[in-house]
C-alpha cells in the first residue's frame, strides 16, 4: 500500500490522499463555490467549478474528475439527476451531496442512489474538509485496488503463485530455471506458504506438462496402506485383494509425482521408495515382476529433514537423493510487503459470489500487515474469504475479519478462568470499543457508560491517547 499523509485535526485524524485529487464542485450560488474550492484547494485538490449540472456534465466530459460536490437543488436539472448522471456515465467518480437543513431526507436517498454522503448547509470548513477528505480516502482506495488488480494481471510468476519481494522474485526465478530439467527437488516451507503451487508450477512449466501430476499426502496415507498406495498390488496380493490396483507411482508415468510432507513417511517405505528412484522401477505388493518408471519426483515438508536424520527419523541417503535442487519458502511473515497483492488476488477470485468488485478499508489492511499469519498464505486466504462472506457492502471493514485479527493478544477479553487485574481489564474493554466504533470516542463513552472527560483521563492514564492509529 502506500504511505499516507496525516495531519492531527483537533482530535479527528484526517488523511490526505496519496495522489491530487480532482474535484468538480457544483452550486449556482458563487459564494458556496468559492467557499468549497477554498477548501477542497486546501486539501490538496484540482478543483474545477460550475453553477448548474449541464456545465458540470461539459466539464465532466473535458476533464478527468475523481469527487462531484453538488448542490442538491440546482437550477433545470437537479443534484439527483446530476448524480444519476454520474453513476451512468462514470461509475468510478465518487459524489458528495450539499444540502440544506429541510432537505436531509432527500439527501439520504439520494445515499441510497450512489452518494457517499452530504454535507448540511450551512457548513462548518473543518466539517466540510473532513468529509472530503473521506471521500478521497474511499478513492485513494479504490485506485490502489484497481493498480493491484493490474499487476496481478501482469505480475511475474507462475501458475498461483503471487509475489512482488525479492524472496519470492528469487523463487521465480528458481522454479523457471528447475522446470525444465528432470532432476528431483525438494521444497522446503512452513503449512500454508504454497509448496504444492511451486509443484505444479514446475511441472506445468516443463516439458512434462502433457503428462499427469500426481499429489500425494504422505501424512494423510495409512501407514498399512502406503506401499500399496506407492507401488500398486496384484489381485489376491492380501485378504480383500479382488482386483489388481495400479501404484501411483506408476499411474505418473512421464510426468510428475509430487510427494508431500515426506518427512510423515515410515522409515522402511523410505527404503522401498529410494530403491525405486535409483533404479527407475517398481514392484507392486504380492509380484515377483518389476516394471519400470519414468516419473519426477517432486518433495515437500515443513519438517527440519536434517533434525530427523539426525534422530532417526529420516533416511539420509534419501534425503540426498531428493535434495539434489532445493527450493526454500519464505513464510509470509517475512514477505509482509506481498500481503495487499495477495489479498487483492483473493478479493477478485472471492467477489464472483457477491457480483460486485470489493476493496479493503484501510484500518482492515493494516490489521492484515500487522498480523503475523502464523498458517500463512492459506490463513490469509481463508480471512479473505470469511470477510467477503460477512461483508454488507463493497468495503472490508475490520469487523469483518476473523476475531484474531480483530481482537489481537493485548487486547482480547480473557480467556476463562483467566485471572486480570482490575486495570488490565478496564484497558482491554475501553481499546476494544474504540476499534470498534472507529475511534469515534464519543460513541466510544456513550457504550462504555462514562462521559467523555472520563474517557480522556482514562485514555491519557493508560497511554492509549492514539491506541486506534
Amino acid at each position: 500500500m502506500h504511505s499516507r499523509d496525516y495531519e492531527m485535526e483537533g482530535e479527528e485524524l484526517a488523511v490526505r490522499p496519496t495522489i491530487p485529487m480532482n474535484i468538480l464542485i457544483v452550486d449556482d450560488e458563487q459564494t458556496t463555490r468559492e467557499l468549497c474550492a477554498d477548501v477542497a484547494a486546501g486539501c490538496g485538490m484540482k478543483v474545477q467549478t460550475a453553477s448548474s449540472a449541464e456545465e458540470g456534465l461539459e466539464i465532466l466530459e473535458q476533464f478527468p474528475i475523481d469527487i462531484v460536490l453538488t448542490d442538491l437543488k440546482l437550477p433545470r436539472a437537479s443534484g439527483v439527476e446530476l448524480l444519476q448522471r454520474v453513476r451512468n456515465l462514470y461509475p468510478q467518480t465518487v459524489v458528495l451531496m450539499l444540502t440544506q437543513y429541510g432537505t436531509i431526507q432527500s439527501a439520504v436517498e439520494a445515499m441510497g442512489m450512489g452518494a457517499k454522503g452530504y454535507v448540511t448547509k450551512p457548513f462548518h470548513v473543518e466539517d466540510l474538509r473532513r468529509e472530503l477528505l473521506k471521500v478521497a480516502h474511499v478513492v485513494d482506495l479504490d485506485q490502489e485496488n484497481r493498480l493491484l488488480r493490474e499487476q496481478l494481471r501482469t505480475r511475474p510468476g507462475f501458475g498461483g503463485l503471487i509475489g512482488m519481494t525479492a524472496k519470492m522474485q528469487r523463487v521465480f526465478k528458481l522454479v523457471e530455471k528447475i522446470s525444465q530439467h528432470d532432476y528431483p527437488v525438494l521444497i522446503l516451507g512452513e503449512s500454508g506458504t504454497g509448496k504444492e503451487l511451486v509443484a505444479r508450477s514446475i511441472h506445468f512449466s516443463g516439458p512434462r506438462k502433457d503428462k499427469p501430476f500426481i499429489p500425494v499426502d504422505c501424512s494423510a496415507l495409512v501407514p498399512t496402506l502406503i506401499e500399496s498406495e506407492l507401488f500398486g498390488y496384484v489381485k489376491g496380493a492380501f485378504t480383500g485383494a479382488f482386483h489388481a490396483k495400479q501404484g501411483l507411482l506408476e499411474a505418473a508415468q512421464g510426468g510428475t509425482l509430487f510427494l508431500d510432507e515426506i518427512g510423515e513417511l515410515p522409515v522402511d517405505l523410505q527404503a522401498k521408495l529410494l530403491r525405486a528412484l535409483q533404479e527407475h522401477e517398481i514392484k507392486p505388493v504380492g509380484s515377483t515382476e518389476r516394471r519400470p518408471i519414468n516419473v519426477r519426483i517432486i518433495a515437500a515438508t515443513h519438517r527440519d529433514l536434517e533434525q530427523a536424520i539426525r534422530s532417526g527419523e529420516f533416511r539420509q541417503d534419501l534425503f540426498f537423493r531428493l535434495n539434489v535442487v532445493q527450493v526454500k519458502l519464505p513464510p509470509l511473515r517475512e514477505r509482509k510487503s506481498d500481503i495487499p497483492i495477495l489479498a487483492a488476488s483473493f478479493l477478485e477470485k472471492f467477489s464472483d459470489a457477491k457480483k460486485s468488485a470489493l476493496t479493503i478499508s484501510n484500518d482492515a489492511m493494516q490489521r492484515l500487515m500487522a498480523y503475523d499469519w502464523p498458517g500463512n498464505v492459506r490463513e490469509l486466504e481463508n480471512a479473505i474469504e470469511r470477510a467477503v462472506a460477512l461483508s454488507s457492502g463493497p468495503v472490508l471493514h475490520v469487523a469483518d475479519l476473523p476475531s484474531n485479527l480483530i481482537y489481537p493478544s493485548g487486547d482480547r477479553l480473557p480467556e476463562k478462568g483467566e485471572l486480570l487485574p482490575l486495570e488490565e481489564l478496564e484497558r482491554r474493554a475501553i481499546l476494544r470499543t474504540l476499534r470498534e466504533t472507529g475511534g469515534d470516542k464519543l460513541a466510544t463513552a456513550r457504550l462504555l457508560g462514562i462521559g467523555k472527560t472520563t474517557l480522556y483521563r482514562k485514555l491519557k492514564l493508560y497511554h492509549m491517547d492514539s491506541a486506534v492509529h
